[in-house]
């Protein structure tokens, strides 16, 4: 069986802070606004964050779906949290309390 490798590289805070507005469904206007930079900085992040996700554009492709959808099957799903619906991945924890084996704290 071979391995799938979803990420080049590592993320840096920044890019997963953008990667989590992404998956808010926040432009990148509101999401230079979130976070104090330009809309040119969120949109070369976007670039980067493709690259290291290995998403490809094309005429017909919506890339920021695509990083959205990769981060999220990497990352969890915590963008959920905020919407109030509750994760497809929960588990009976060991306390009995349901928890997310993909969510990262």
């Amino acid at each position: 069986m071979e391995r799938l490798t979803i990420l080049t590289r590592d993320l840096t805070p920044f890019e997963h802070l953008v990667a989590s507005h992404l998956c808010e469904g926040l432009s990148n206007a509101a999401i230079a606004r979130e976070t104090s930079h330009t809309e040119k900085v969120v949109e070369n992040t976007v670039s980067r964050m493709a690259k290291a996700l290995g998403v490809q554009s094309g005429p017909d492709i919506n890339i920021r779906v695509l990083i959205a959808l990769a981060y999220r099957a990497h990352f969890g799903d915590k963008a959920f949290d905020k919407l109030n619906i509750p994760c497809q991945h929960l588990e009976l924890g060991p306390h009995g309390q349901m928890i997310c084996n993909r969510h990262i704290d």
